[in-house]
């Protein structure tokens, strides 16, 4: 184990604080960790590459990450990021979005904010938002996707990839997960601040009618032999000049 696994792991030993402000929690949580936060969970956060590719933003497009954290997702765009007109990364908390800013001081069609994905607004709607494994973390996470929905231009795309159980009986379509699981991965995540829900897919799906949706499990680090469930999901409302998927 390296030094940066080390003090990653010391801090989700210790875990999320329970009580305060959430970005003061967020604080606490991910500071001491915040300079290697993405080497250990490119081994955890699984399917984001897929994500990006499938939303493939337009040249021109205008783009909103809720949740964005060290802004690592904006190299899963490759050369589209220069294409488009601008991409917002949006977090609670300051030591991530530090080295967000680090990494795209350079990038002038790239603004970082510190604002709140419930109640942030852009200054005009997009065509694009998106929440790469922070929909687990929001506790409001209903009144986070409803924001986003208003955010977005007719046509526009919202995307999410995260952790999920299954509900105990799924709806046809949806993949089953055993008791096991449903009652481990919750706990087990609980601890650092993460929240896997059937209901988040629920309402996804709910909401965005004109949808794709994969299922998955991935590895976990420093946990052999067990997978943890995750999900894709790409929804678009209607309208615009874009086919519904």
């Amino acid at each position: 184990m390296g030094r940066s696994d080390a003090q990653v792991l010391l801090s989700l030993m210790r875990g999320q604080p329970r009580h305060g402000a959430l970005a003061a929690r967020l604080q606490a949580f991910y500071g001491p960790q915040a300079e290697h936060y993405d080497a250990f969970r490119e081994r955890l956060l699984h399917g984001r590459a897929e994500l990006l590719w499938q939303l493939a933003p337009r040249p021109g497009a205008s783009v909103v990450e809720l949740g964005a954290g060290t802004g690592r997702n904006l190299g899963f765009l490759g050369e589209r990021l220069s294409t488009l007109e601008s991409v917002e990364l949006v977090d609670l908390c300051p030591a991530l979005l530090e080295q967000a800013r680090r990494r795209t001081r350079r990038l002038p069609n790239v603004r970082v904010v510190e604002a709140d994905a419930v109640t942030y607004s852009p200054a005009r709607p997009v065509d694009l938002v998106y929440f790469s494994y922070s929909l687990t973390m929001i506790p409001d996470w209903e009144g986070a996707l409803r924001n986003a929905l208003t955010m977005l231009k007719p046509g526009g795309a919202l995307g999410v990839v995260d952790f999920y159980v299954s509900d105990p009986i799924p709806v046809p379509g949806l993949v089953y997960h055993g008791a096991l699981t449903r009652w481990f991965w919750p706990r087990w995540f609980a601890h650092d601040g993460v929240r896997p829900d059937p209901a988040h897919l629920r309402l996804l799906r709910r909401l965005l009618p004109a949808h794709r949706l994969t299922q998955h499990r991935a590895p976990v680090p420093y946990l052999p032999g067990l997978r943890v469930p995750y999900y894709v999901f790409i929804g678009r409302l209607p309208g615009g000049d874009h086919a519904p998927e």
